[in-house]
């Protein structure tokens, strides 16, 4: 049977999503604990990667076994092996057509920013920080140039595997609270670090560096070097990829009301 799990995980202490031979993955620590509970090695696939540093709220993995179990009997059971920083937040089992990758129709993420003269303490790693003055409304502008269908080389990392650089980016949305600002994105898929390359153009922008048609520019000309540097990993949260109904997944967790 295929059983689909949401996870959620502060990405501060780990290398990324994807396993690597150091271990310290949170792929690497969320099978570790599911083997622990199944006493079987299990294996599991995600909807989408994230980087050193990401955190994820709804994360959703899949993988396959024989044994039969209650879904809050994998909650709890793959949780007692789970470090603090990381938890399963729901469990179900699925049809075996369900892919936690190739089902979702699309991926949501949030970027936090804290804008103030003095850097991060106790939310250091868990928001993004510019010491320097923003400028809401010359982002939002800037922001306008990126929604749509576009060819998004100008933001995306050389390492990046994608069979194409054409996505469709549906939502961008710049608010603010205090000195905390919050960027939402949508789109179908994301290039390999697009939302840190676009976040450090638009707060170059923000910051009165260059004007807010400058984001048109650098998205036409397809050329990584056009646009600012990669942006840091801190404040970007991975909200959780959206289903068709059909599935009957959740879209969100209570837990993370704060954030989603």
């Amino acid at each position: 049977m295929r059983i689909a799990l949401g996870i959620s995980y502060l990405g501060t202490h780990y290398h990324g999503w994807q396993s690597q031979p150091s271990g310290q993955t949170v792929q690497d620590r969320l099978e570790s604990a599911l083997s622990a509970f199944a006493t079987v090695p299990l294996a599991t696939l995600c909807a989408g990667r994230t980087d050193a540093g990401v955190h994820g709220l709804m994360q959703v993995v899949h993988f396959d076994t024989d044994l039969q179990r209650e879904a809050f009997s994998w909650v709890r059971g793959t949780n007692r092996f789970l470090p603090p920083d990381m938890a399963v937040q729901w469990a179900q089992a699925v049809p075996d057509a369900f892919h936690a990758r190739a089902s979702a129709l699309a991926r949501r993420y949030a970027y936090l920013l804290l804008e103030s003269p003095v850097r991060p303490s106790v939310d250091a790693g868990r928001v993004g920080w510019t010491f320097r003055p923003l400028d809401g409304d010359a982002m939002r502008q800037a922001a306008r140039h990126l929604i749509g269908t576009h060819d998004f080389t100008s933001f995306r990392a050389s390492a990046c595997q994608a069979l194409s650089p054409v996505k469709q980016l549906t939502r961008l949305d710049i608010t603010r609270k205090g000195a905390y600002w919050r960027f939402d994105f949508e789109a179908n898929a994301f290039l390999h670090h697009m939302i840190r390359n676009i976040m450090g153009s638009l707060v170059q922008i923000g910051q009165g560096l260059l004007p807010p048609g400058a984001m048109a520019e650098v998205l036409a000309a397809r050329d990584r070097d056009a646009a600012a540097p990669t942006f840091a990993p801190d404040g970007l949260y991975f909200l959780g990829p959206r289903y068709g109904p059909a599935w009957g997944l959740p879209e969100r967790t209570s837990a993370y009301d704060w954030i989603e």
